[in-house]
């Protein structure tokens, strides 16, 4: 069994900076694409940023430039540096990762989620 435990969200004013991050336990193999979403009260949740494995990475257009997607894979952990925060940044940020636990056997993890909220 694997989970995804995030940390780091918290209250910001507009234009601060917060670090998250996502480590990943239990029986782990490898992690493909490691994924940060969010989903902001009465909106579909949308995907943030994702890194591959290989490192690449991809943001959504509200927040290249801001913000930082990038993994350690020797500690199962996924962070997002987010700076000049929003206010429309506001939301449950989760984590979401492809994790194979034993040969050619994945699994699509979410984690439980970390509230952020930008606000004067």
């Amino acid at each position: 069994q694997v989970q995804l435990v995030e940390s780091g969200g918290g209250l910001v004013q507009p234009g601060g900076s917060l670090r998250l991050s996502c480590a990943a336990a239990g029986s782990i193999l490898s992690i493909n694409a490691m994924r940060w979403y969010r989903q902001a009260p009465g909106k579909q949740r949308e995907l943030v940023a994702s890194i591959s494995s290989g490192a690449s990475t991809n943001y959504a257009d509200a927040v290249k430039g801001r913000f930082t997607i990038s993994r350690d894979n020797a500690k199962n952990t996924v962070y997002l540096q987010m700076n000049t925060l929003k206010p429309e940044d506001t939301a449950v940020y989760y984590c979401n990762a492809l994790i194979e636990t034993s040969p050619r056997r994945f699994y699509d993890v979410w984690g439980r989620g970390t509230q952020v909220t930008v606000s004067s």
